[in-house]
């Protein structure tokens, strides 16, 4: 057996590889002899199959199956013992000759490989990247306090309709000012008030009690026909088509009123005994704030430090080569075709670029993660999901269990060590250069994303 790389240019080679007789011959024999006693012949007793009938009839299916496994097994172990950094894996080349595994007893292999672009990256105090720190304003702490006293808030009933009401009522079709016989009749209707349209039609309703009869045109109160087909309970069709007056028979007035801000309301937020005082409770919502402003914060400078080394770093890619492996690994994949790749190939080549990069700084800074390094960041993912469900003080044991169950799950657990070992790139990146801090507001914030 012999296998060799010869460089085609910086980034590109070829992998040679000759299969001889004495490399396969051994283990196709062994296999064609496990053959013969399991194999099931009419006219031969079980175990009795001539060596040349079984030959016969399975020799060639065995001998590719063998080369091509000490191919693939060859192909790997030199890749590992000479530390070659490749993108994408070989490709049969495009010379390769045809393999007749009918008469040959030596066999030619040859790969295209593609080398992966040396770089390296050096960070210093004379890089500069900004750190924007986000304000915390009145507004997004009456926002927060807003946001809490609403989740533990609830419906009331009230004495008359305002502009914020649930009002709850039977409707009655009206012919001449009176009740249509078999006419639209839905009872248990519940009307939000801040949807009504009309002002004529709100006026109305603003100020009605139980008992209260109101007469008036839902095509006219109400923001369009699916709305009116989901309250009277009719077709969109017939919604379309519906003509005139309706009355409305008053049964229930409610309004949605937000929790006090009470012991009560501090035990069920953050856990019982943990606020004590409203002092403590606004405490605990601007720490909130700035814990999450934090995130946003590291968020944005991970794309700024991304956008900066990007920028500085000139890398060449072997794209006919790129091109040619991404059809190869997504046959299956019918949407994906030539032209397809070649759309799809500037952001593929953006991605490796970064993937290189960050390569870079892990290899030379010897930057590595551990188990409570993924954990912590399963924790900070499960506290986001929460987080999305209005719940921003689940307790540390239960972000700790529910951390644990993710990366039970092969995939999660590849995704969270990922985002962890993302983490601890940007952290050194913060660490190596010379950090601008910058007290920006929330909206100026934001409109830093729009420009990206």
């Amino acid at each position: 057996m012999n296998i060799s790389k010869e460089n085609i240019d910086a980034l590109n080679a070829v992998i040679k590889l000759t299969i001889e007789k004495e490399d396969y011959a051994q283990k196709v024999d062994d296999v064609l002899k496990d053959y013969r006693k399991r194999v099931n012949i009419p006219g031969f007793r079980a175990g009795k199959v001539p060596t040349g009938v079984v030959k016969k009839m399975y020799g060639k299916a065995v001998l590719a199956e063998e080369v091509n496994k000490l191919v693939s097994e060859e192909i790997h172990n030199f890749i590992t013992k000479n530390e070659l950094d490749l993108l994408g894996e070989p490709l049969p080349s495009e010379t390769q000759e045809l393999i007749d595994f009918d008469t040959a007893e030596k066999f030619d292999f040859v790969f295209d490989v593609a080398l992966s672009p040396e770089l390296d990256i050096k960070l210093t105090k004379r890089e500069k990247l900004p750190y924007y720190k986000v304000t915390v304003s009145e507004e997004m702490i009456q926002q927060q306090v807003d946001s809490v006293t609403g989740r533990f808030g609830k419906s009331e009933v009230i004495k008359a309709a305002t502009e914020k009401a649930l009002v709850k009522g039977n409707f009655a079709q009206l012919e001449n000012d009176a009740v249509k016989e078999d006419g639209i009749a839905p009872e248990d209707v519940v009307l939000s008030m801040a949807i009504v349209k009309g002002d004529d039609e709100k006026k109305k309703l603003i100020g009605a009690k139980a008992s209260d009869v109101i007469v008036f045109d839902p095509k006219k109160a109400f923001p369009n026909d699916t709305e009116i087909s989901h309250l009277l309970k009719i077709t969109q069709e017939e919604a379309e088509a519906l003509t005139g007056d309706f009355q409305f028979t008053v049964t229930e007035v409610t309004e949605f009123v937000a929790a006090e801000l009470n012991q009560d309301l501090f035990d069920q937020a953050f856990g019982e005994g943990e606020i004590k005082s409203e002092e403590e409770f606004n405490a605990r919502i601007n720490a909130d704030i700035a814990k999450n402003l934090e995130m946003e914060t590291e968020y944005r400078f991970s794309v700024d430090a991304k956008d900066k080394l990007m920028g500085k770093t000139k890398v060449e890619f072997p794209e006919a080569f790129l091109k040619r492996w991404l059809l190869a690994t997504n046959r299956d994949n019918e949407k994906l075709d030539a032209g397809t790749i070649d759309n799809e190939m500037p952001r593929f080549l953006e991605d490796l670029k970064w993937q290189l990069i960050r390569n870079s700084i892990i290899k030379n800074n010897e930057l590595k993660i551990e188990e409570a390094d993924i954990i912590e960041y399963a924790k900070k993912a499960a506290k986001m999901q929460f987080m999305q469900y209005g719940l921003n003080s689940v307790p540390d044991e239960q972000l700790e269990n529910y951390a644990q169950e993710m990366i039970k799950q092969e995939e999660q657990r590849r995704q969270m060590a990922e985002g962890a070992m993302q983490e601890k790139v940007i952290s050194f990146i913060k660490e190596a250069v010379k950090i601008d801090e910058k007290e920006i507001s929330r909206d100026d914030f934001n409109k830093l994303f729009e420009k990206n």
